[in-house]
Order: structure tokens, then sequence, then C-alpha cells
């Protein structure tokens, strides 16, 4: 389906069942940026994945999840949810998000091969990230963050609620500092493609995490 090289474009239309065998062959798409009516698919040669059981929660995080300051949610508001990540903000000026990736994903989504997790104050969405499920793999593909924390939070739940409903892999495709510091790493391709195989063979449960779930088990 897709050439042996980093970036590879699509030979046929972009449906459901496509982008899912993408995901399952180590590639995931993203636009140029929100106008691009093209998409191009990467297979970087390091991978950023974060090991479900070395999760690093720093004090102050620790102090503020202690507080409650938000209420987390899960699948109430995806599409709110991604319209947030596509949205530009002052450090990232273009996004890679545009309307074919948004439809979609809303089509993963009613399918139940997508999630978000989502970080509420009142009644106002503040935070979160979603991304896709395949097995007991999970593909995060964005993150977005209105109020201090927020995005961390929605970071911290994913990881547990992954753990909890015996995920094996979290891909979150790169690495950036603010990954870094939760634990996520750097592995080569073919070391990720043998993970994503072993998870791939696996079902996790995204809705297994209980409601009153303590995030900072096991910390």
């Amino acid at each position: 389906m897709f050439e042996n090289n980093e970036n590879s474009q699509p030979t046929e239309a972009l449906t459901p069942q496509f982008l899912l065998e993408a995901y399952a062959s180590g590639y995931f798409p993203m636009a140029d940026d929100a106008a691009a009516d093209e998409l191009f698919w990467l297979s970087p040669e390091m991978r950023g994945v974060m090991p479900l059981e070395k999760l690093h929660i720093s004090k102050s995080l620790v102090k503020c999840i202690k507080n409650h300051p938000f209420e987390i949610r899960y699948d109430s508001a995806f599409i709110n949810v991604m319209n947030a990540c596509a949205e530009p903000t002052s450090d990232r000026p273009q996004t890679w998000i545009n309307d074919e990736i948004i439809n979609i994903y809303s089509e993963l989504f009613l399918m139940g091969l997508a999630h978000s997790v989502e970080i509420w104050n009142e009644d106002k969405l503040v935070g979160g990230l979603y991304g896709v499920q395949l097995g007991a793999a999970f593909f995060g593909e964005s993150m977005f963050s209105r109020e201090t924390n927020a995005s961390k939070i929605a970071f911290v739940h994913l990881v547990k609620r992954l753990k909890f409903g015996g995920f094996k892999l979290l891909d979150t495709q790169f690495t950036t500092k603010h990954l870094e510091n939760f634990g996520v790493i750097e592995i080569p391709k073919t070391d990720y493609l043998l993970k994503l195989d072993e998870a791939l063979h696996h079902v996790g449960n995204f809705e297994k995490f209980p409601a009153n779930g303590n995030l900072l088990a096991d910390i």
C-alpha cells in the first residue's frame, strides 16, 4: 500500500479503512496547513512512544491534580477537541489539521475507533487531546490547552486510562520537551514496528477506567 520510505503519498481515496491500514503499517497522515487539499504520510525513522509503566509526573503537576481544578471527561466533545487542536496559536501559527482530517477522524469516532480526553472548567472546554485506537495500540494525534496544566492533565489521564485498559502501545509520533518530561522516548522504526505488531494482536479497552479513577495511583 505504501512505499518503503519515510514520506509517501496515498494511491487511493482516503477512507476509514485505508487510514486504519496506514496506522497498522506504521504511517500517519498530516497536511501542510489547514487550507491544504492534499495529505502526506509519515513513517519517521525515529518514533516517539510513551512507555505506559514509566509515566513521570512533576511535583507541581501532582499538586495541581490533587487540587482537582478541572473535570475530566472522555468522548463527549470529540469534534470540539479536534477543532480546538486545529486552531492556530501564538506558539503554533500553522496547523497540520485540515478539513479532510477532521472529517475522516470524525468517521472513526462514530465507529468507536477514535477517542478524546477532555478537560472542562465548569461548562468550558479548556484542554484535551484525541487519537486513534487499533487493537491495543493508541495513536495520539494532537492536544490543546486553554488553561495552565489542562493538556498535561489530559495526557496523564490518557496514560492512566490506557494502562488500566490493557493497552500495549502509546504512539506519540514525535517527541517534544513537553512530552519528554512525562517519559516519552524515541525508538528506531524497526523497534516501533515490532511493538506495533504486538499491540495489534491484543485488544485494549478505552472505557474500562473508572469514573473516579485515581490519576496519582502507582506514582
